[in-house]
């Protein structure tokens, strides 16, 4: 491992509900590099989206260390960009200005890096088009490209697939993927799909629950593409999945004692 560009150490993080303190993060320690693609999972609970929010800066209240290119993150930042699970595109706008959200397309640097994302998330042909009138792998494809145009350090991205369907989805894999190849913007995904996870990562994050902390970190050694049908791959997934089993049945031991 180089330098982190992202470095979190010892960070915990607690919520107050129902008259009590329930801890969501506790003691996570992880270090990224620059241009690594890192897949999270883990249970609901487990502090996943936490773990983003904290990093987008849209979360407080935590104690430990977090910071960005040797920076403390002390809230949200154009050097970091979030995707939602819902697109959250403005309804009113077109595609391209969607992109281009507060920024002007008559400015003609914006014009040119907007139409450059418009080939990059392969829209091109729908720029004048609205947000009704797309698909939501579309509607995402443009959330992406919009959090791609200030060129952030770190995209963070929060079950950005998880509302479609199947074939959709892995179309959307391959198109983050080219986009990943293509920019080398460092990506951190939160996910519950175990074959997504290996698909798309680098190394697989994986948190269990009630504190959420980091079970393991597994590393994914399979060259891009990756063919999901492949015995290197199904390897790597049963090993993911047989960590995971094992969170799975320490939140039943848990949840049997409360």
């Amino acid at each position: 491992m180089g330098e982190a560009l992202l470095s979190i150490s010892a960070l915990n993080k607690s919520f107050g509900t129902a008259g009590k303190q329930v801890q969501a993060l506790q003691d996570v320690d992880l270090k990224v590099e620059a241009g690594e693609f890192i897949t999270v999972i883990g249970p609901s609970g487990c502090g996943k989206s936490t773990l983003l929010r904290i990093v987008a800066g849209l979360d407080s209240g935590f104690s430990g260390d977090v910071a960005l290119d040797g920076m403390p993150i002390g809230g949200p930042g154009i050097d970091r960009g979030f995707i939602f699970q819902e697109h959250r595109l403005f309804p009113w706008l077109t595609v391209e200005k969607n992109i281009a959200s507060d920024l002007p397309l008559r400015n003609p640097e914006i014009r040119r890096k907007v139409e450059e994302l418009i080939e990059l998330v392969k829209l091109k042909g729908f720029e004048k088009s609205y947000p009704r009138e797309l698909s939501g792998g579309m509607a995402q494809r443009v959330a992406i490209a919009r959090a791609l145009l200030r060129n952030p350090k770190i995209l963070l991205l929060d079950e950005p697939f998880g509302a479609l369907d199947a074939f959709t989805r892995a179309h959307m894999q391959q198109v983050l993927l080219d986009i990943w190849r293509a920019n080398r913007t460092t990506m951190i995904f939160v996910t519950h799909d175990i074959d997504e996870a290996v698909f798309l990562g680098s190394r697989v994050v994986i948190l269990e629950p009630r504190p959420g902390r980091i079970r393991r970190i597994v590393p994914i050694d399979l060259p891009y593409p990756r063919r999901k049908a492949s015995s290197s791959f199904q390897e790597l997934r049963l090993k993911v999945l047989s960590y995971f089993e094992k969170v799975e049945e320490l939140e039943l031991t848990d949840g049997a004692g409360i």
